[in-house]
């Protein structure tokens, strides 16, 4: 659409409203005002939905935000971005840091030049997936219902879970020792539900798993249905280290790698 005509098109819109609440003054004219769309021509204070809280919608959007992020990740200058657009520089850094409101039809131009639906912008904000664990703040918990524990585990966080609420539903990582069997000292079996990614980082780890057994060294890596009945025991005479990551369901598609040979656990 040609520019006069985005400029009368708006200057009407105005007029309109103006008319419409005529207790109220309209704001100063801005240098891109063809691509304003103010807040306070929505309604006059004390009269239906509250500048305010439009104000506060529309930050809560964080729609400058977005539209910086798809610039740079895109690596695009300000100028650059302004020649697809046809709007000018100074106007899209307005934009990004929430000076100015872009009108639809200007958002719908920013969104076709990287592709995205204009939703892209008003969708909830997935949550931040980045979280630090250091070591001094985990904690060292034994093997929970016997009196001389087998091992140890140390939480690595979790990844949230799928739904709200269910907390049973994510990823939780962990660090456990495994201690030399002795007379007090045995494996015990357990089982719960989901999977379980094993990675042995040193030692030699054996898994009994459904009444078939199995020996891992340092560098071995296994994946198997906890729910199953399942149990673990230090395999050397020296302590035993793994990474275990429990997962709530059984990951789909094509997998590499072998079935784990399970051995026949031998009858005593």
């Amino acid at each position: 659409m040609p520019e006069a005509l985005l400029e009368a098109e708006v200057e009407s819109h105005d007029e309109m409203e103006q008319h419409a609440h005529p207790t109220h003054a309209p704001e100063p004219a801005l240098a891109d005002e063809e691509s304003i769309a103010t807040v306070d021509a929505i309604a006059p204070d004390g009269a239906g939905v509250s500048v305010s809280d439009v104000e506060d919608a529309i930050e809560n959007k964080r729609i400058g935000e977005r539209i910086k992020y798809l610039r740079q990740r895109k690596q695009m200058g300000l100028v650059e971005l302004g020649r697809h657009t046809g709007l000018s520089a100074s106007f899209l850094s307005q934009l990004e840091t929430g000076r100015v409101v872009p009108t639809l039809r200007n958002l719908a131009r920013i969104a076709m030049v990287f592709s995205k639906d204009m939703s892209f912008f008003f969708e909830p904000e997935k949550p931040e997936l980045f979280r630090i664990v250091r070591a001094e703040d985990r904690h060292r918990q034994p093997q929970t219902g016997v009196a001389d524990p087998g091992y140890f585990f140390e939480s690595l966080g979790h990844v949230p879970g799928f739904a709200r609420g269910e907390s049973s539903k994510r990823i939780t990582p962990y660090i456990a020792e495994f201690l030399p069997a002795t007379e007090t000292r045995q494996p015990r079996s357990h089982r719960h539900a989901g999977m379980e990614f094993l990675y042995v980082l040193g030692g030699s780890l054996k898994l009994i798993h459904d009444g078939k057994e199995d020996t891992f060294d340092k560098g071995d890596a296994l994946y198997f249905d906890a729910s199953i009945t399942h149990s673990y025991e230090c395999a050397g005479e020296g302590a035993c280290k793994a990474l275990i990551v429990t997962m709530p369901e059984a990951l789909r598609g094509n997998h590499t790698g072998s079935h784990v040979p399970m051995k026949p656990k031998p009858k005593k």
